[in-house]
């Protein structure tokens, strides 16, 4: 599935405002769970926090991509936050992160989430892209060059 069909306009938050990594993935949870049907803020943010307590989905160079596979939602859904300020995700650099791609598919598409988790990855791993999306000054153009960046 192409990233992009992942994330709808309202999904993408700029300068939010959190002050941790558990805050940035309560935040999350609440944003999914408000947004998908038959699933609970806590089935979203077990998943996540079970996901964490496996290695840090902090990749490096201010990115993070938490992600988890659940049972109770039927499509994949993405969410991309911009963070007002860094914060330690327990990142394998040691620095902040400030990006984050969420990522919450249905346990029955494993492949197709290694597969997105690879294009994140890939995405994210240019130093240009990381710019260009921290140079954005709101949630509407941080979708648009998302938009034109994985397009």
């Amino acid at each position: 599935m192409p990233i992009l069909d992942l994330l709808a306009p309202n999904f993408v938050f700029h300068n939010l405002q959190v002050g941790s990594k558990k805050r940035t993935l309560d935040y999350i949870s609440t944003i999914i769970s408000d947004n998908a049907a038959n699933i609970s803020h806590d089935d979203v943010f077990s998943g996540l926090i079970e996901r964490e307590r496996l290695g840090s989905t902090g990749i490096g160079e201010g990115i993070a991509i938490p992600h988890c596979r659940l049972d109770e939602i039927d499509k994949a859904m993405g969410l991309f936050i911009k963070l007002d300020n860094p914060v330690d995700f327990d990142a394998i650099d040691k620095k902040p992160v400030d990006l984050v791609f969420a990522l919450v598919v249905p346990s029955n598409c494993c492949d197709e989430h290694l597969n997105t988790l690879a294009q994140l990855a890939e995405l994210f791993s240019e130093e240009s892209n990381r710019e260009q999306l921290r140079n954005c000054d709101s949630s509407a153009s941080l979708y648009q060059k998302l938009s034109v960046l994985i397009s």
